[in-house]
């Protein structure tokens, strides 16, 4: 018998998957970890805690799924993306990871583009601009505000990169990735000689670079021990999570727009060239699939943002599941909350302000407005700012023809239904709801020969298992509100700018 192994680490926990030859998922298991917030707008994590949960994660998936540690012939790493592990000479952790959601690199994105020549030469080295999430920044705020740490590292790795050092004693990372860092020729797929030297980094403080269902190592007797599998057992390059999931959802062709909605809300469209946005609005990376790339709009704070409401103003509510109530109470709302918007901007924004001092806010309350308007409003202005990034790929004549649904955000039919509202297209859902767990398993089974091609594996196990249709009425309804909700942003960016600089 033959499996393979999908392993996520994402920003809450990370998550396992056993998969079989054809597709069908046999177990799974998951683990949490902690966050860190040591100031307003950091974010932060111990690279150790994402090791442990990778261990009993995997451990447990295998003994559910009931197979021999023989049976697991590869392994496909997914992660958060952006993240920075610092390693010394002895390859031990110089401080904790610096997240995707970190904001303090504003200062050092100024100092890249600068040294870049500015922004539209650094568009044209590496696709994209200079953004506070991105890798690149938080190499140089460790040389700059941490240069004793900085003078210890010798690598930078991605988070799931790290999980891969542990299993197999390799550097190495996968194109997907890589694009995330601000590092990467997007076009040639391969380090950015150019902006390295720029920079004054050298490339030897980067993993070697593979395509994602390339093998890039076995695992090594210690970590077959701890893992209770053998040595045989194969690891491919993986994926960035934004891309896993696309190979998770079937998002491998032209025409198919994923939408994920999880801690973050990411909208992802193939292509099959390299097409970028010169305004910087959009991300444009390699895709999982060898030869191909996509476009990306990333909201910062997404299902993130009702987690958000749950825990600090609806602590007390007496119900076995939050989430249900709200959704209930949301539901029973009119569409447009009768006149309550919220900017999701809880932890600044990436797509399309790029603005690490955009705050979060909710705008027209008055004493109509119920704990069930502000939920459907939380709900509303993720997707509003989701749509922001939907209209840039429209204006750059990106053809979607189906959109995808995918994470938390999928598993409600009100989000399910507010989605094909806010964006005008019929919303699927597919049979695989594992997102990028499944879609690195399915890039292991390609590393391992099981299949020819990353879309072969993906035509042989996906397809469409519901479809929600646009409610004409209320898209009106969202199509008058978008406008104001986008008006919202530019009469306050003065305001968050300020309150940035007085409060931190």
């Amino acid at each position: 018998m033959s499996v393979f192994l999908g392993v996520d680490i994402g920003t809450s926990g990370a998550k396992t998957l056993v998969m079989d030859a054809r597709g069908a998922i046999l177990s799974e298991a998951s683990a949490t970890y902690p966050l860190y917030h040591p100031k307003p707008l950091w974010s932060e994590q111990d690279p150790e805690d994402w090791w442990r949960a990778s261990v009993k994660t995997i451990r447990s998936a295998v003994r559910k799924a009931k197979v021999k540690p023989a049976d697991v012939k590869a392994i496909g790493l997914s992660g958060q993306m952006h993240g920075s592990v610092f390693l010394d000479k002895n390859n031990r952790v110089v401080r904790r990871a610096l997240l995707w959601n970190d904001q303090r690199t504003a200062a050092e994105c100024d100092e890249i583009e600068r040294r870049a020549g500015g922004r539209r030469q650094l568009i044209r080295m590496v696709a994209n601009p200079a953004l506070s999430g991105f890798t690149a920044p938080k190499i140089l705020w460790l040389r700059n505000r941490e240069p004793r740490n900085f003078d210890k590292t010798v690598k930078v790795l991605l988070p799931k990169d790290d999980v891969r050092r542990r299993m197999t004693g390799e550097f190495a990372t996968d194109v997907s990735d890589a694009s995330g860092m601000l590092l990467l020729d997007i076009a040639k797929r391969k380090w950015s000689k150019k902006l390295l030297s720029k920079l004054e980094l050298d490339e030897s403080l980067l993993a070697e670079c593979f395509e994602s269902d390339a093998v890039t190592g076995q695992l090594t007797r210690q970590a077959a021990k701890q893992l209770g599998l053998t040595t045989d057992c194969k690891v491919v390059g993986g994926a960035g999570d934004c891309a896993a999931n696309a190979v998770g959802t079937g998002v491998v062709k032209k025409g198919i727009l994923s939408t994920s909605i999880g801690t973050s809300g990411v909208m992802f469209v193939h292509s099959d060239e390299v097409q970028i946005d010169p305004a910087g609005r959009l991300h444009t990376f390699c895709h999982a699939v060898p030869g191909k790339w996509h476009m990306m709009g990333v909201s910062l704070t997404a299902g993130g943002a009702l987690q958000w409401f749950v825990d600090s103003l609806c602590a007390d509510l007496k119900a076995s599941d939050p989430y249900e109530l709200l959704n209930r109470e949301a539901a029973a709302v009119p569409p447009g909350s009768e006149g309550l918007l919220f900017l999701p901007y809880l932890a600044g924004e990436r797509t399309p302000h790029a603005d690490p001092h955009a705050r979060g806010c909710f705008v027209g309350l008055t004493l109509k407005h119920t704990r069930g308007h502000m939920a459907r409003a939380i709900m509303e202005g993720v997707t509003f700012a989701m749509r922001d990034s939907l209209a840039i790929i429209a204006e750059l004549g990106v053809p979607v023809r189906q959109v995808r649904t995918s994470g938390g955000g999928s598993k409600s039919d009100l989000w399910r239904q507010l989605q094909a509202d806010v964006f005008g297209k019929k919303a699927v859902t597919i049979n695989a709801e594992q997102g990028p767990a499944y879609g690195v398993a399915l890039l292991a089974a390609v590393g391992a020969g099981e299949f020819k091609s990353v879309p072969e594996a993906c035509a042989a196990t996906i397809h469409v298992v519901s479809e929600t249709a646009t409610q004409r009425k209320v898209k009106a309804v969202y199509d008058r509100a978008f406008p104001l909700y986008q008006g919202l942003y530019k009469s306050l960016r003065g305001d968050f700018q300020s309150i940035s600089q007085q409060f931190g």
